[in-house]
């Protein structure tokens, strides 16, 4: 039974008439200009044929050797500013209290970034090299991995600039290569070598 005190006023939702109601506005979003190209080329990844030399750095290193090369990487990884201030005063003050200032022996380190490591792999004094799968733009290292094979050097595609920059003490890192490492730690190198080797160098 419909009570005849309430009248119905239906609304009118045409131009400059009642208030609209609320609807889900995503689509007319203007998205931050990050954000609208890693849409774009996600999009433009599943239309266009990727090159395979592009296409190669979806295929990323399985987290679990990632994991063991990291921790190997770690033990490597370059000093820092305070580290080498501590260094440089120990040395000085050694050499103050007349004791004779003998050089240090450099320990062997990682080496970073694309022109280091492009000289490392073309004299091929590089034992490992690691590159980022995000590298924006992919042009920068889009060479190396053909060049690692043309000079027999190991290669591997790893996840995330970022963790290559923590190893490096900054943000991002393209690119990190293994010079040379201690004794003791030759044999897990050589592992690594020979599990990226069957699923980089030789595909």
């Amino acid at each position: 039974m419909v009570n005849p005190l309430f009248k119905k006023r239906p609304k009118n939702f045409s131009i400059r008439q009642d208030i609209q109601p609320e609807r889900d506005l995503t689509r007319f979003v203007k998205w931050p200009r990050y954000i609208r190209l890693q849409r774009q080329r996600t999009i433009l990844y599943k239309r266009l044929k990727v090159p395979p030399a592009i296409n190669q750095f979806t295929q990323a290193l399985d987290r679990q050797t990632a994991t063991q090369l990291l921790k190997l990487a770690h033990k490597y990884s370059p000093e820092t500013q305070q580290e080498k201030k501590q260094r440089l005063l120990a040395r000085a003050e050694k050499k103050a209290a007349g004791k004779g200032d003998v050089p240090t022996k450099r320990p062997p380190v990682l080496r970073a970034g694309v022109n280091t490591v492009t000289t490392m792999v073309e004299n091929k004094k590089a034992q490992l090299v690691v590159i980022a799968h995000d590298i924006e733009p992919v042009e920068l290292v889009v060479f190396l991995p053909a060049l690692c094979q043309k000079m027999g050097v190991p290669y591997c595609i790893i996840k995330g600039k970022a963790r290559l920059g923590w190893l490096v003490h900054r943000k991002t890192c393209t690119i990190v290569a293994f010079m040379q490492v201690n004794s003791e730690d030759k044999s897990a190198l050589a592992k690594l070598v020979e599990t990226i080797r069957t699923n980089y160098n030789d595909r």
